[in-house]
């Protein structure tokens, strides 16, 4: 069987002139009119046109508190995923074992006297 290929004339085929992006950018054309591109002044590059000033002043002891009552719940979230974890993995190797037909799966805890 013969493979057809498809006829490609030269106007398909053009190759692009990439510009750095350090370089001014160009005019763009669109439609009947020239649209120029914004020129803004170069701002400073730290942090200081996103300072806000504050009506009041910080309440230090608050966010302490308010970061202690994340860190303790944090902390218990943690120990209640570990407790359940461990609950999971006992309750899965008890019902192994029983699947597999064995009748002493289960610890009996006896009381010493």
């Amino acid at each position: 069987m013969k493979t057809q290929r498809p006829i490609s004339s030269d106007d398909e085929h053009r190759v692009l002139q990439f510009r750095p992006r350090t370089s001014p950018s160009p005019a763009i054309h669109r439609g009947s009119g020239t649209v120029q591109p914004l020129r803004a002044a170069p701002e400073p590059l730290d942090l200081s046109r996103y300072e806000q000033p504050r009506a009041e002043p910080d309440d230090f002891r608050h966010r302490m508190l308010a970061n202690i009552a994340a860190l303790a719940f944090t902390i218990a979230l943690t120990a209640v995923g570990i407790w359940l974890a461990v609950s999971i993995a006992d309750l899965r190797r008890t019902q192994d074992c029983v699947l597999m037909g064995r009748r002493d799966c289960v610890k009996i805890v006896t009381p010493q006297i």
